[in-house]
This record gives C-alpha cells, structure tokens and sequence, in this order.
C-alpha cells in the first residue's frame, strides 16, 4: 500500500447481512460511500455476527444474505479495488476486542443509550432483550476502532453510538497511558431517512413498504402507484400539500432535475396537478436509476464464485488491520502474553 493511501482518512461502514438492500439504503449511505470510496480508505463490513443479533433463530437467513448485499453493494459501485469489502465474522480480532472493552463499559450506561432504547422498544424486547443486542455498542466500538477509523457515515439516529464508542476509546488511552485509538466522527447523510412508501416509518423489507435495488419494472411501477401523497388533494384542481408527500421526498432524494421538481411542487400547491402526473414523474426517475443497477446486480449475481474471491482478499487484508490493532491494545493493557 502506498503512503499516500495511508494518509487518506479511515471510513469504516457496512450494513447487517438480513436481507438485500432497498432504495433507503442507496439514499442514506451506499451513494455517499460511491463517492468517498476515491477521497478516503474505505473498508465496507458485512455485519453477519451483529445480523444474528435478532436472526439467532435463522443463521441460514444470515449466511446467505452476505452474498445479496455484496452485489448490491457492486451493482450500486462499489469498487473492490478502492474499497475493501469484508465479512465480520471473518475477522476474530473483533471479538477480541469486544471482549476486552467490556470491561469499560456498564450495563447501566448501555441501558441509557438512546439508540438501543429505541431499537429494544420497536422490537418488543422489554427484559427478554438478548445480552448480544443489549451490548450492541460494545461491538459497534471494536469494528470502528480495530480499523481506527475517523469517520463513520450513519443515520442521526445511530449518532450515539459513536458518542459511546468514543467513550470507550477515551478510556482505554487513559488506561494505555497514551492515545492509541483516534476518536470517530459521525458523517449523517444529507437525505434524512427515507419514509417507506406508505409513508408511515422508515423504508424496511420487513414493514414491506420498501423498493428493493434489484426490483424489476413491474415492482416499481406498481411501489410507486402505491405511494401516499396528499388524502385531500381528491382532485387535480385542489391545493395540494407537498411536505409530507412521500412522492416528493423520492424525488427530491433521486431526481437530478431540481427546477423540474420544484415547478411541480408549486403547480402542485396552487392546484391543476394531479397525483398521478407526479407519480409518472417519479416512476421515469427510479426506472432510470435502477435498471442499471439491477442489471449489473444480475452479472454480479450470476457469478458467485468471483465475489466469494474478492471477499477472501477483502478478508485478508481486514484481517492484517485488525490483528495488529488488537495487538496493539493488549499491549498497551499490559496483558500477559507468549
């Protein structure tokens, strides 16, 4: 590696292997990562032991969603010889890692984390919360840190646990006497996240309001005949409202056209346009916008042996980061060592 690549600032993202990825993820991550990925070093994790979390009763579902998120992940991109893609599970210095940082964190302190409040509340958990889920920060931390990353690209929601890994790492360079782990910045997207097309919550495959980056014409034709938009714009004639129109947000999130976009929305709000117009508007933009990416998801997809490869090289050069790394930590904790 050449020592301009090292100096490039560190990104470390990646997404939970339980199923392909929609038009949420494109919106909130995957295009940004495009982009950085020839600006910084980026390293791209398929979160299969954090996917387990809540899928412990169906690895299998697990184990075969890495190979879907790598090709979406390649359809969208995503360069393996700029960004290297890696399985978590692959990695044991991560594990390592967690463990040993549990010893600076308290349960009391992952209780108040608001990200894990919220997830634990939507899920139902109450107390049966898993152990595993509960110390979801504690893992999240040794991910960032086992590749010293600076910059991790989430959600305003997922804000916190950056603020907590950065905890962590304050108190193991007090404890190692020096700074060995750089602290991480959370990079939030500029489009907020994306309402499912039912506009009731977050664009989900479970909530089934979701458009899938490998969704064919027919699905999103008939997603985006689905779209809620205004329950009293009943006729073309009437004022519209337009904050809170699922149809605008996707086009303010996918068209490149903005003076297109905002004359509709102004006929839309005086009246004389109907939902169906916009809906049309819509449609032609995400047709554009995914035909190519499922076309080349389908190459990927029907290759599996080739992305198998580049994920044992993106292993292989995760697992020499992270190893010293943890290397480093147990050293600096003075622990015993043959």
């Amino acid at each position: 590696m050449s020592n301009s690549t090292n100096k490039r600032p560190v990104i470390l993202t990646g997404d939970r292997t339980t199923g392909p990825l929609h038009l949420g993820h494109y919106a909130g991550s995957l295009k940004n990562r495009v982009m950085l990925q020839h600006t910084h070093e980026q390293f791209l994790l398929l979160a299969d032991t954090q996917a387990l979390t809540d899928n412990a009763h169906d690895p299998e579902k697990v184990r075969r969603t890495v190979l879907e998120v790598a090709y979406d992940y390649l359809a969208v991109g995503i360069d393996p010889a700029l960004t290297t893609i890696c399985v978590q599970s692959a990695l044991p210095a991560l594990t390592e890692l967690t463990m040993l940082y549990m010893n600076f964190v308290t349960v009391a302190r992952l209780e108040r984390n608001p990200t894990i409040k919220t997830e634990i509340q939507l899920r139902g958990f109450e107390r049966d919360v898993p152990a595993r889920f509960l110390c979801y920060p504690i893992p999240q931390a040794a991910d960032i840190t086992a590749f010293k990353a600076t910059i991790v690209p989430v959600g305003e929601d997922q804000a916190p646990l950056i603020e907590q890994t950065n905890e962590i790492v304050r108190r193991l360079n007090r404890q190692i006497g020096h700074d060995l782990l750089p602290e991480a910045h959370a990079m939030i997207p500029r489009v907020g996240r994306l309402p499912g097309i039912d506009g009731k919550a977050k664009m989900s495959k479970s909530q089934g309001n979701a458009i899938l980056l490998s969704a064919s014409p027919d699905e999103i034709h008939n997603a985006v005949l689905q779209m809620y938009t205004d329950p009293n714009h009943v006729r073309a004639a009437d004022p519209g409202t337009v904050e809170g129109n699922v149809v605008f947000t996707y086009l303010d999130a996918f068209g490149d056209d903005q003076n297109t976009i905002e004359g509709l929305k102004a006929r839309y709000r005086r009246g004389g346009l109907g939902d169906m117009a916009v809906k049309r508007q819509l449609e032609d933009v995400l047709q554009s916008l995914l035909a190519p990416i499922r076309e080349r998801r389908a190459r990927y997809a029907g290759d599996p042996g080739y992305v198998m490869d580049l994920l044992r090289q993106g292993a292989f050069k995760a697992r020499e980061r992270t190893q010293t790394t943890l290397e480093e930590v147990r050293t600096g904790l003075g622990l015993f060592s043959l």
